[in-house]
């Protein structure tokens, strides 16, 4: 494989086609946002997917112009003493025209805002809600700050006008993990690891909602530019204990469609299992990695958004690893 492949791969940005799960009763239809490039309107609904609690949708895909590079999902709770924001988005006009949707869906302050962890599509809207406390995992914090000018660098060049005056803005105050009482609503702040160093996950235990953050993926290739596998494995196993023992039913992941039980933690677990026995079968067999880029994934993953490239990025990444724990075994 040529040099400049390879470090095309690498320039890309790590991170989230049509919905294939049933939709729990009583929630609306998922809104699949349709951007208007012209007048740069990422066309933000809000879907209440449970008692005083909405879900804004990006798209299932990988990030382009054409989506306005909008491919997660933020949501907000109105607790009944303020409204709680979970993730800003991918840019300042994000963040902007998220913060009017949420004013115009609830008469209740904004209290609190979440980043759940450092990519930037989690924490790039954070410009406009300056005026609040913007809240996250210390290690997410710092990682902001280490890496959010060259996530400006890459989303500029990928995004085009839609990051028309954002600036890198990391989350301020580093929030703990614990359950508290707000309103309505009981809220519990779990920091788990794996997709990231520090993923938060916020579990509500009022709604049965549980927002996953990057550590659960949903007929979407997982993004890997930090991922530490085993952990990852362990937190879906803490997330599957909860959910189990009845904490959570409905789970709302950053990339992909809001689904009712299991489903998402399995593709995710299926996915990144098949990738770590992969590399590793592959690597003591030999192959390189331009062999590996032309090998197919498996037909069960083959309509995931994502697909092949999000796979490439993650192979150019850790499949040389792969191979010097090869060679050194021998």
């Amino acid at each position: 494989m040529r040099r400049a492949q390879v470090c095309a791969l690498l320039a890309g940005i790590w991170l989230g086609l049509s919905p294939a799960y049933s939709q729990p009763s009583g929630m609306g239809q998922p809104h699949l946002p349709r951007p208007d490039m012209a007048g740069l309107d990422y066309d933000l609904r809000a879907r209440q997917i449970a008692p005083r609690t909405w879900v804004i949708e990006g798209a299932v895909d990988d990030f382009s112009r054409k989506n306005g590079c909008n491919i997660i999902n933020t949501a907000f709770i109105a607790t009944g003493e303020g409204v709680v924001v979970i993730n800003t988005g991918p840019s300042r006009l994000y963040g902007e025209q998220q913060r009017r949707l949420i004013g115009q869906t609830t008469s209740e302050p904004v209290v609190q805002v979440l980043n759940l962890n450092l990519h930037p599509d989690y924490f790039f809207g954070n410009q406009a809600w300056a005026d609040r406390p913007v809240q996250a995992l210390a290690g997410s914090i710092a990682g902001m700050q280490a890496e959010g000018a060259a996530y400006a660098d890459n989303l500029y060049r990928l995004c085009g006008d839609w990051m028309k005056g954002t600036a890198s803005t990391p989350a301020s105050v580093p929030v703990a993990p614990g359950t508290r009482n707000l309103g309505q609503h009981r809220l519990e702040l779990l920091r788990l690891e794996g997709h990231t160093a520090d993923d938060l996950v916020l579990l509500d235990h009022s709604t049965g909602v549980v927002f996953a953050g990057g550590l659960v993926f949903a007929d979407r290739v997982p993004t890997t530019p930090h991922a530490d596998f085993a952990p990852w494995q362990a937190s879906l196993d803490r997330l599957d204990s909860l959910m189990a023992s009845g904490r959570f039913r409905l789970v709302v992941p950053s990339h992909g469609p809001v689904h009712e039980g299991r489903v998402g933690i399995a593709q995710t677990r299926d996915w990144l299992t098949w990738l770590t026995g992969h590399m590793s079968t592959e690597a003591e067999a030999g192959r390189d990695l331009s062999e590996l880029l032309a090998q197919p994934a498996p037909a069960r993953f083959s309509r995931w958004a994502a697909q092949p490239v999000e796979l490439h990025r993650t192979l150019t990444q850790w499949y040389p690893r792969y191979e010097q724990r090869a060679l050194g075994g021998r």
